[in-house]
């Protein structure tokens, strides 16, 4: 937020029916439930997911039905609260279309090196002695660290692939989060990556990210990490330090990624992987074990052909 709201002023904002807690109590920012910390506000109005809401680190719920609230919760009840949260962020980070190459509220330090037909949307920040090739697209509200290089036709802060699903359709949630990409990071040519719906997506200091690779809305990657070409990485997880990806790896949204993890190319990470050891397979696997499980499987048509012939 660009500045604390109280819980009682942002109610009457919303045509609120009841607040149940704190009417007191200042806002300070606005998050979907997997990155709430203290002072946030989130929502809920599914009834299954409720408790997940109820125990994150958010302090205000908009939420659709009146329920008692743990310690130092406030809730507030309305209607349709995927809408009111989804007006919020389009509230606090609204739509201004981009009418030239460069947005005069951009900055781009001195020393860096844009080359033609770089697109540069609002809010932009760019720091010390990049190199951002030509065709870049770089959003809104997307802030490059120092050294760093974008080579051609990459997109920094795509929209989120994020929709809430209705009875007849899906309805799109605005994209109000930011792209923060680190020093010395160098990103290939052809990557996309998606701004988070109200958080960041950030890319660690010193990591290495190959052509055609696209990393998903509020995706969290630490520092010197390698991801090689065709890798695509599901919104929300978070990737520790010195991770590697090999090309064409697929990893699914909202999963963990210790540090110091290898994981080999064409694999499918499916559940979350603990730090220090190499993966492999789909669903990915300890590559000892998986290796053994492959070498059992070899060795199961001779296997057979015994099992058979002593049974005769």
């Amino acid at each position: 937020m660009p500045s604390p709201i109280k819980v009682i002023d942002l109610a009457t904002q919303l045509a609120a029916t009841k607040i149940i807690g704190n009417q007191a109590f200042e806002i300070t920012g606005i998050n979907e439930i997997h990155k709430v910390v203290t002072g946030d506000l989130t929502f809920v109005d599914i009834e299954k997911y409720y408790q997940k809401a109820l125990t994150s680190s958010a302090s205000v719920i908009l939420i659709n039905k009146e329920v008692e609230p743990p310690i130092g919760k406030t809730l507030i009840v309305l209607a349709e609260p995927f809408e009111a949260y989804n007006k919020l962020v389009r509230k606090y980070r609204p739509f201004h279309p981009l009418n030239a190459l460069i947005s005069e509220t951009s900055f781009v330090h001195p020393s860096s090196i844009l080359e033609p037909n770089v697109i540069l949307g609002n809010h932009v920040k760019i720091g010390k002695n990049c190199y951002i090739q030509s065709n870049v697209t770089i959003r809104d509200y997307s802030i490059i660290g120092n050294n760093v290089t974008i080579e051609s036709g990459s997109i920094i802060g795509a929209d989120a692939f994020y929709y809430k699903p209705t009875e007849k359709s899906y309805k799109k949630w605005r994209s109000g989060g930011r792209i923060i990409i680190q020093d010395h990071v160098e990103i290939g040519a052809g990557c996309t990556i998606c701004k988070g719906v109200s958080g960041d997506t950030i890319i660690g200091a010193g990591t290495k990210i190959d052509c055609q690779v696209h990393i998903g809305h509020g995706v969290v990657i630490g520092e010197n990490c390698l991801m090689a070409a065709q890798v695509g990485i599901g919104g929300k997880t978070i990737i520790g330090n010195n991770v590697i990806l090999y090309g064409q790896v697929g990893v699914s949204a909202r999963l963990k990624i210790g540090d110091n993890v290898t994981v080999l190319a064409k694999s499918g990470v499916t559940k979350n992987l603990k730090a220090d050891y190499n993966y492999f397979g789909y669903p990915a696997g300890e590559v000892k074990r998986m290796y053994k499980e492959l070498a059992a499987l070899r060795s199961l048509p001779d296997l057979l052909k015994k099992w058979y012939k002593d049974k005769d």
